[in-house]
């Protein structure tokens, strides 16, 4: 069957439902169509919480029908291709759909195979977690209160993930309980990063080196996870440098999976070289097809992959998506803008604000670098709120 509709956004994930719910404000909502198969919505930056123990994974979900925008046609289906050239989106179930103007926010796809091993070690629960998924977040916090010292690895990949600094977040917050549960003397915390560094931006780099130097969090840069033995406790990593192969003898390990675009993106003529969906970073339009527009996760952004950065960029696709249908200038400008609120234990935080050009952009008038409770509040309390409440509802 094939269906048509003005607006078509495929993904309905923070990025789908944000748009979604601010283009109702300014178009008909029956003219617009959201692609989404699931049925459950996660607010996922809670997962850090949810790994160290401050909150059950359950309230990091809601329905996914409570925040589709009244009057817009939900499909609820897998996206199977994309077709620019015939402004075409097949689903997986044969269904065809058109469209004068898509909206492209899949998000972005979780690579647990690239890590060999991995899947089977996270179905034995021997001491091997991640707060990547619904499904495993909540193992995260039975290895943590369950250490009883030895040797405790936290993994980074090299490849662009959600949130940048959540790897090292659960560390900090392992670090803290162990301290509490008094293991932490007989006990090795081992950071490895397929990164150069702990953060991008300077200013937080220092604050975050600190906060590893006075923990005594060991630091490993441009090593990358390939391999874990559940079996024999071993993780495997790759200089990055050198390609040299080193084993690492584990008791837990926290591990962040590489990540990449979704496949149906990087089969597709919307893809960069990179794979993500490229578009111009500044008004979020497709270089190559003037109808069609992405934003979030799955955009080739050069900028860190957050719901923060999403806030920003949302109203500036609505805008310039409504300007190219009335035939306007697209005006409408996104900066770059990202936040990373980057907890360092329970109570504290250091909340990173910054640009494309890696220049911090605060939104309060005192040193966010400097660890705080007031941003872990906000953190924990304030943004989860914002977002069910407001961001998801186009007000915000």
């Amino acid at each position: 069957m094939q269906r048509h509709y003005p607006v078509v956004i495929a993904g309905g994930g923070t990025a789908g439902l944000t748009v979604a719910a601010q283009l109702v404000n300014v178009l008909d909502p029956s003219c617009i169509a959201l692609i989404e198969p699931n049925d459950r919505h996660f607010y996922q930056p809670l997962w850090t919480l949810v790994g160290g123990g401050v909150f059950p994974k359950e309230e990091s979900m809601r329905d996914e029908a409570e925040f589709i925008p009244a009057g817009v046609t939900w499909i609820q289906e897998y996206v199977s291709a994309f077709d620019p050239d015939q402004n075409r989106v097949a689903l997986k179930n044969g269904d065809v759909l058109t469209y004068d103007y898509l909206v492209v926010a899949l998000g972005i796809q979780i690579d647990w195979d690239k890590i060999k091993g991995l899947r089977e070690a996270l179905a034995e629960r021997n001491g091997v977690c991640s707060n990547y998924s619904y499904e495993t977040v909540d193992r995260t916090w039975e290895n943590i209160r369950s250490f009883r010292g030895g040797v405790a690895v936290f993994t980074q990949p090299s490849t662009p993930i959600k949130c940048g600094g959540a790897p090292q977040k659960i560390a900090y917050l392992a670090d803290d309980h162990f301290r509490r549960a008094g293991v932490r003397s007989r006990s090795a915390i081992k950071f490895f990063s397929g990164t150069g560094g702990i953060f991008s931006v300077k200013k937080y780099a220092d604050a975050l080196t600190a906060v590893c130097r006075r923990k005594g969090i060991e630091t490993h840069f441009q090593y990358e996870l390939v391999e874990i033995n559940h079996r024999q406790k071993e993780a495997v990593f790759q200089s990055l440098a050198s390609g040299e192969h080193v084993s690492v003898r584990y008791d837990m390990i926290h591990v962040t999976p590489p990540m990449s675009s979704p496949d149906v993106i990087k089969q597709s003529k919307l893809a960069a070289s990179t794979g993500w969906v490229e578009v111009d970073q500044f008004s979020l339009q497709h270089v190559r097809y003037s109808n069609v527009f992405a934003l979030g996760d799955c955009s080739n952004l050069p900028t860190s992959k957050t719901g923060a950065a999403i806030r920003k960029q949302a109203p500036v696709v609505v805008e310039n998506l409504v300007a190219a249908m009335e035939g306007r200038p697209l005006e409408s400008v996104y900066d770059g803008y990202t936040s990373c609120p980057l907890v360092t234990g329970y109570g504290s935080l250091i909340l990173a604000e910054f640009d494309y050009q890696l220049m911090p952009k605060e939104s309060f008038p005192f040193d966010q670098s400097r660890e705080r409770y007031s941003m872990y509040a906000l953190k924990a309390y304030g943004l989860p709120a914002m977002y069910w409440n407001g961001m998801l509802r186009g007000r915000m």
